[in-house]
């Protein structure tokens, strides 16, 4: 019988769980600002009565607005692939990398802990 571990033991798995609901939180505050910014939910100004518009500032608000959106669209993926991982807790296959089947280093997974790939694999791509 060999010592290499196939699978975290529960009491690292709920460590992971732990750090996942934490990070999940913080995307989904970090995504409602995104989300309230490109929408512009707080502006009810007077802006766009103004006789001068400005056709740079208005522009900028778009290039802005545009910006915030790719974001949004990247923390909306984040959030997903953490809930992903959350999953992979569930059904027992969190933390085995997808390529090697080999576990994935505790460190990492600390770091990204949504990661579905060990070093080694994500080398090899």
């Amino acid at each position: 019988m060999s010592d290499i571990k196939v699978k975290y033991s529960e009491e690292d798995l709920q460590e992971f769980r732990a750090i996942i609901d934490k990070k999940i939180a913080r995307a989904e505050e970090d995504l409602a600002i995104l989300r309230s910014a490109y929408k512009n939910d707080a502006n009810n100004g007077t802006d766009d009565t103004s006789p001068s518009f400005k056709s740079f500032d208005e522009g900028s608000d778009v290039m802005n607005k545009e910006a915030n959106v790719q974001l949004a669209i990247r923390q909306e993926k984040f959030i997903r692939d953490l809930k992903n991982a959350l999953l992979r807790i569930e059904n027992g296959t969190y933390g085995v990398c997808r390529v090697t089947g080999k576990l994935i280093q505790k460190e990492r997974l600390k770091l990204v802990p949504h990661a579905t790939l060990s070093i080694e694999a994500k080398r090899k791509q």
